[in-house]
């Protein structure tokens, strides 16, 4: 991982379910930051810039399959790893978590293990996604220098 400490967004309007996700990170070195509704998930990435959300499905004002496919329809926020987080585990909410373009799916009650493994993954995977990015910028950069020269 890179020297920068990893961001997590919790997005759940239930406080016991906010609490109790932040208690499961407490082994993972990362800021967290809380969103109590759809909107304001929405908001907060633009200011915090998540590396992962933890996202819940029922919340007011915006779903939890909006907010997903609002973050991976936009170029800015379509990296950023989404583990959706819910109640609900029909086969059918699980497809409408894939439409929407969430990475993972976790049905509660979670497992705090299962948890933190599919968090530490998702951060190596973004992390890494990260650092393929900037070397195809730095390998860009040098063609056109020395396409320049």
């Amino acid at each position: 991982m890179t020297t920068s400490q990893s961001k997590i967004l919790i997005a759940d309007d239930n406080q016991p379910n906010v609490e109790l996700l932040e208690a499961y990170l407490t082994d993972i070195d990362c800021a967290i930051e809380i969103a109590r509704d759809g909107q304001e998930t929405i908001e907060k990435v633009v200011v915090f810039h998540p590396d992962v959300i933890l996202l819940d499905v029922m919340m007011p004002k915006l779903s939890g399959f909006e907010v997903c496919r609002q973050l991976k329809d936009d170029p800015q926020t379509s990296g950023i790893m989404i583990l959706m987080v819910t109640a609900l585990n029909e086969l059918g909410d699980i497809e409408r978590a894939v439409e929407a373009g969430t990475d993972d799916f976790l049905s509660k009650p979670v497992n705090r293990v299962e948890l933190v493994k599919r968090i530490q993954n998702m951060l190596k995977i973004r992390h890494v996604t990260d650092e393929v990015e900037r070397l195809r910028q730095y390998i860009q950069e040098m063609e056109n220098d020395s396409a320049a020269s």
